[in-house]
């Protein structure tokens, strides 16, 4: 088994007509992820990376029975790419976008509540990858292998270290979940987290957090209260100065708050056990 991404997963994308999407699709089928459809406004009825294109998702699902999508649009459009798919019925929305404003997000996140059953990864995010079965995003497939050790985390570059290093051990993976370092997300590693929980085939987990916000510490607090998963943290950005942006747009120290040490301390508390470099995350899972 695995979380999000599975064999029955159907997938179209947004966007699938520009430079990014068409690679990406491209990176996606070669997995051997179930792509049935594209979706780029004025272009319905043609076919592009091997895939019918539809003028919106409402009509790419009917025709295919798509559920789940990969947004690759631009940020002036993509809260709308994002709102579109929910309401056309999605389960799975993975937005890789970078860029789109605060406020397009906090309209984003409005819009979800009536729409309880989509699930939103990202934006601004690498994607969903469950080895052996596909991918949604631009996770790089070379440096997975099934197993299980899922992964959440922040960033995608260390997400693609923490995977190759993993691989490199023989330490599989379950699915990987990039859930993006914005300051306005869908799902969080709270969310992420109680999924894994849920999930017979993983039985360790690899948190990779950063500075800024409180998503750590609520993750560290759930895992506190009981979890069967083996669980190892780590958290990039220590020595960053307050105030200053590090990397993404919700990685910065506010005075106390989002601190590295304060989300160290709390996974510490929780009992998970924490790494001070990435290296250490595969020593630390291989004893757990």
């Amino acid at each position: 088994m695995a979380i999000l991404l599975t064999e029955a997963t159907q997938v179209l994308v947004q966007g699938v007509t520009g430079r990014e999407g068409s690679f990406h699709t491209e990176q996606m089928k070669l997995m051997g992820t179930r792509v049935v459809a594209g979706v780029t406004p004025g272009r319905g009825g043609e076919e592009h990376a091997g895939v019918p294109v539809f003028n919106t998702v409402a009509d790419a699902v009917t025709a295919t029975g798509a559920n789940a999508t990969g947004i690759f649009v631009p940020p002036p459009f993509a809260a709308d790419a994002i709102m579109e798919a929910a309401a056309a019925g999605i389960s799975l929305i993975v937005c890789i976008t970078e860029g789109i404003p605060i406020q397009d997000m906090i309209r984003v996140k409005d819009f979800l509540r009536v729409y309880p059953e989509a699930r939103l990864v990202g934006p601004n995010c690498p994607g969903v990858l469950t080895p052996g079965v596909g991918k949604i995003g631009i996770i790089p497939q070379r440096f997975s292998s099934p197993g299980a050790v899922g992964i959440v985390a922040r960033s995608g570059t260390l997400t693609y270290e923490t995977m190759a290093a993993l691989t490199d051990a023989g330490l599989g993976q379950s699915t990987i979940v990039g859930i993006g370092g914005d300051p306005v997300l869908g799902m969080s590693f709270v969310d992420v987290i109680a999924m894994f929980e849920r999930d017979p085939a993983t039985t360790h987990l690899a948190i990779i957090g950063e500075i800024g916000g409180s998503d750590e510490e609520g993750a560290a607090d759930l895992l506190g209260r009981g979890s069967r998963l083996k669980s190892v943290a780590f958290i990039s950005g220590r020595t960053a100065p307050e105030g200053k942006r590090m990397g993404h747009a919700g990685a910065i120290v506010s005075g106390n708050r989002g601190t590295a040490k304060g989300k160290e301390e709390a996974f510490r508390a929780a009992g998970v056990a924490v790494a001070e470099t990435t290296d250490q995350i595969v020593e630390l899972l291989t004893k757990a």
